[in-house]
């Protein structure tokens, strides 16, 4: 039986949201690393869109959301079950919704200010520090958002708040206000998750040999 293919692209938050989830799972599938220049028809062929990720599942079904994935994976081994209160549950959605949408909206307005007609570069990023004042004081002290253990909410959100560091390091590293949120992501930052994530990988051709993530051994 074929293995899922995951159609990726190693710094995209949203691709390594996707593939967080499916190593935390364990969920064998093949990857292609995809140049964002360079797409290949196959990837397009699937998602006309252009945007990774892509997982084809099998030759009825393609995914191409980067959320959905995440729950393909925990609909397969869902790790994350009862390891969060109820509250904590519905904080998890309410916080994804809003940097899925309105820290993302601002972090590329910011970080890729020539891209958009009047941006105002400074006041996205002043829009996406005033969410990150928000969660301050919501994050544990321990490693993770809520505790000791890895969750959903640490793998989407997290590459968004490293796009949005990686912007001006110096600058956000200055930041008194949201020493919880710096902690936090240093921690993850130096993870073995993170670096089980981000093995470079040329980009993928026709006639390639499989490359299966996650790597055994």
């Amino acid at each position: 039986m074929k293995k899922p293919i995951l159609y990726s692209f190693k710094r995209c938050p949203y691709a390594m949201r996707a593939r967080m989830a499916i190593f935390l799972t364990n969920t064998e599938c093949e990857l292609r690393e995809v140049h964002l220049k360079n797409k290949p028809q196959s990837m397009l062929d699937l998602s006309p869109k252009g945007t990774v990720p892509v997982l084809k599942i099998d030759d009825n079904k393609v995914i191409d959301e980067s959320l959905e994935i995440v729950e393909w994976a925990l609909d397969i081994n869902n790790i994350f079950i009862n390891q969060l209160l109820p509250d904590q549950q519905v904080l998890t959605n309410e916080l994804i919704m809003l940097f899925d949408e309105e820290f993302k909206f601002n972090l590329d307005r910011y970080k890729y200010s020539v891209r958009y007609q009047d941006a105002n570069p400074l006041e996205s990023r002043s829009k996406c520090l005033e969410i990150l004042k928000k969660i301050e004081k919501t994050i544990s002290s321990s490693h993770w958002f809520f505790g000791n253990s890895v969750n959903k909410l640490d793998i989407c959100i997290l590459p968004f708040i490293r796009q949005f560091r990686i912007a001006d390091p110096e600058w956000f590293d200055s930041l008194d206000e949201i020493k919880q949120v710096k902690s936090w992501l240093e921690y993850f930052l130096e993870s073995s998750l993170l670096a089980n994530i981000m093995n470079k990988n040329d980009p993928w051709r026709e006639g390639d040999q499989i490359l299966i993530f996650p790597q055994q051994g």
